[in-house]
């Protein structure tokens, strides 16, 4: 009995220290990504959204752009603050409370 208690305690130290890494691999991907630049293609999948919407987004303002040559460019930082801004939870109410 005692030896299963050890194996169950080894194995959630052993989780433990897994959801530790995956976390860090999060983070360390989020800080690589922070100040670069998509094109089109990358911001229409990753927003799964068509041409016409993402140049819709561009027109109204709603998310920031360079043009060089004709070929857009947005940074990810305002593809997250755009994505930030407009999250929703229905389960909170506006001033954030339950």
């Amino acid at each position: 009995m005692t030896e299963i208690i050890d194996l169950l305690l080894a194995l959630s130290q052993e989780i433990k220290d897994l959801k530790a890494r995956i976390e860090l691999l999060k983070e360390s991907r989020a800080e690589r990504l922070k100040g670069m630049w998509m094109d089109n293609q990358d911001v229409m999948q990753l927003l799964h959204i068509s041409q016409r919407t993402l140049q819709t987004l561009r027109s109204n303002g709603t998310i920031p752009y360079s043009r060089i040559r004709g070929k857009f460019y947005y940074k990810v930082d305002d593809i997250d603050e755009l994505l930030q801004d407009n999250y929703y939870n229905q389960n909170f109410k506006c001033d954030g409370s339950k």
